[in-house]
C-alpha cells in the first residue's frame, strides 16, 4: 500500500507542474488601468496603463527623430500609433529616466534628477481616502478618490487639458463655473508634440463661435451652432453613427460628440499644417480616413471677401457683392483683391426699408449681434426694422422650421454660400434696391 501511495504522489505532482507551466506559457495578457498611490510608471520598466476595453494605452514614448521622452495616450488597437494626448508636450524628459507617480494629492512626472517636469497641480482638502489615477475606456486619464467613481467628483482629468485631439465625450469650449477654456493646439510638426502654431478655440459672444488661428491671425470661423451642427462645417452632420451637441447655459458653453456604434472610431484634430479635421476609422480601415478638412477652399478662409460680400465656390471670381451693394474699391475688386468688400448703393432711410432673402448661407460673424431665443422670425423682422442700426436678421436655431432670432447691428462679415446646408439670411436694403 505504501508503494501505491508514493506512485500517486509523484503522478499528482507531475500533473500539477504540467498545468502550472501551461498556464504560464498560455496565460491571457493581463493589463491594468489604475495607478495606486504606492505604484509608479517608469520608462525603464516599459509598463503602461491600458483602458478596460483595450482601446487606449498610456505610457512613455519618444518620437522617431528625437531622444526626448513624453508621457502620453495613444490608440492601442491600431497598427499605426496615433497619439491623442501628451502631458509634458512643452517640457520633455531629456533622457530615458522618468517616473510618473502620485505624490500627496497630485500626479507628478519626475526627471532623472527627481525634479518635477509636469504635475496635475490640484489643490485638495485632507480627505482620508487615498488618491488613484485611472485610464478610462473613453481615453480620459483621471485622478480620483479611491472610493469614488463619480465623474462629477474627479479631482483632475486629461479631458480638461486637450492637446491637438478631441475624442468622443470630450468637451471643446468653456466651463463657465471655473473659467476653464478647453481648446486644441497643434503639434509643432508631425514628429514634434510641442505646442505648434495653430489653435482651435471657442470665443464667447452672443452666439459662441470657434476660430482656427495662427497666433493673433484668424484663419477660419466655424459659424454658430444652429441646433443641428456647427453651421460652418455642414459636412459634419453626415455620419449616421455619431451624435453631435452644443450646450450653452449658465454652467458651460461647449461642443461634444458621441459615437453610437462601437465598431467605428472618430476624432477631431488640428494638424501641424493648420487644418481642422475629422478623421474616422471603420472596421475595414488600414489607416485613418480624413472625412472632412477645413479650410478646404478659399471660401473657408476668414473674411475672404470683405464686408457686405459673400464667397461662392461656383462663381468666378468667388467673391460677390450682396444685392444692393457694389465694390468699395472697383480697381482692387477687378484685380481680385476683394478684402475691402462692398458698400451700399443706396443709403438706408430707417423707414420704408425691406429685406433680401439669401438662401443656404453661412451666417455673418456675430461680433455685433443681438440674440433673442424666445421669439420667431416675424417678430425678429419687426425688431430689426424698428432698430435703425439693424443690418440683417436670421433664425438662431433651424430646428422646427426655425426658432429664435439673431439681429446684426454692424457690418456683415465672413459670409459664404453652401450648396444645400446653409440657412436663410435676411439683409436689410433701401427700398430702391429691393428688386
Amino acid at each position: 500500500m505504501k508503494g501505491v501511495k508514493k506512485t500517486y504522489d509523484i503522478s499528482y505532482t507531475l500533473s500539477f507542474l504540467l498545468v502550472f507551466f501551461v498556464l504560464i506559457l498560455f496565460r491571457p495578457a493581463f493589463s491594468i488601468n489604475t495607478l495606486s498611490s504606492t505604484e509608479s510608471l517608469t520608462i525603464s520598466s516599459n509598463r503602461t496603463l491600458v483602458s478596460p476595453g483595450n482601446v487606449f494605452e498610456l505610457g512613455f514614448f519618444k518620437t522617431t527623430s528625437s531622444s526626448r521622452w513624453y508621457l502620453g495616450i495613444w490608440y492601442k488597437k491600431f497598427p499605426y500609433r496615433t497619439y491623442v494626448w501628451v502631458a509634458n508636450r512643452d517640457n520633455p524628459l531629456s533622457n530615458d529616466i522618468g517616473t510618473l507617480k502620485i505624490s500627496g494629492n497630485n500626479l507628478v512626472l519626475l526627471d532623472h534628477s527627481n525634479k518635477s517636469v509636469w504635475s496635475t497641480n490640484v489643490t485638495r482638502g485632507n480627505e482620508r481616502s487615498p488618491v488613484v489615477a485611472e485610464l478610462l475606456d473613453n481615453g480620459n486619464f483621471v485622478m480620483r478618490d479611491s472610493n469614488s467613481n463619480n465623474a462629477s467628483q474627479f479631482l483632475w482629468q486629461s479631458f480638461d487639458y486637450p492637446t491637438d485631439t478631441l475624442l468622443p465625450e470630450m468637451k471643446l469650449g468653456y466651463d463657465l463655473k471655473t473659467g476653464l477654456n478647453r481648446f486644441l493646439t497643434s503639434w509643432r510638426s508631425s514628429d514634434d508634440p510641442s505646442s505648434g502654431d495653430y489653435s482651435y478655440k471657442l470665443e464667447l459672444r452672443r452666439l459662441p463661435e470657434f476660430y482656427l488661428s495662427s497666433g493673433i491671425f484668424r484663419l477660419h470661423r466655424s459659424g454658430p451652432w444652429n441646433g443641428f451642427r456647427i453651421s460652418g462645417i455642414p459636412e459634419d452632420q453626415k455620419l449616421s453613427y455619431m451624435v453631435y451637441n452644443f450646450t450653452e447655459n449658465s454652467e458651460e458653453a461647449a461642443y461634444t460628440f458621441l459615437m453610437t456604434n462601437n465598431s467605428f472610431y472618430s476624432r477631431l484634430t488640428i494638424s501641424s499644417t493648420g487644418y481642422f479635421e475629422r478623421l474616422t476609422w471603420a472596421p475595414s480601415s488600414v489607416v485613418w480616413n480624413v472625412f472632412w478638412s477645413s479650410p478646404n477652399h478659399q471660401c473657408d478662409m476668414y473674411r475672404m471677401c470683405g464686408p457686405y460680400s459673400y464667397c461662392d465656390v461656383n462663381t468666378s471670381p468667388v467673391c460677390n457683392c450682396i444685392q444692393g451693394f457694389r465694390p468699395k474699391n472697383r480697381q482692387q475688386w477687378d484685380l481680385r483683391i476683394p478684402t475691402s468688400g462692398c458698400i451700399r448703393r443706396t443709403r438706408l432711410s430707417c423707414s420704408g426699408d425691406g429685406f433680401t432673402r439669401m438662401k443656404n448661407m453661412k451666417l455673418p460673424e456675430t461680433t455685433m449681434a443681438i440674440v433673442h431665443r424666445s421669439i420667431g422670425l416675424k417678430e425678429c423682422e419687426k425688431r430689426c426694422l424698428s432698430d435703425c442700426n439693424c443690418t440683417a436678421f436670421a433664425n438662431a436655431d433651424i430646428r422646427n422650421r426655425g426658432t429664435g432670432c439673431v439681429i446684426w447691428t454692424g457690418e456683415l462679415e465672413d459670409i459664404r454660400t453652401y450648396f444645400a446646408d446653409g440657412q436663410d439670411l435676411y439683409v436689410r436694403l433701401a427700398a430702391a434696391d429691393l428688386v
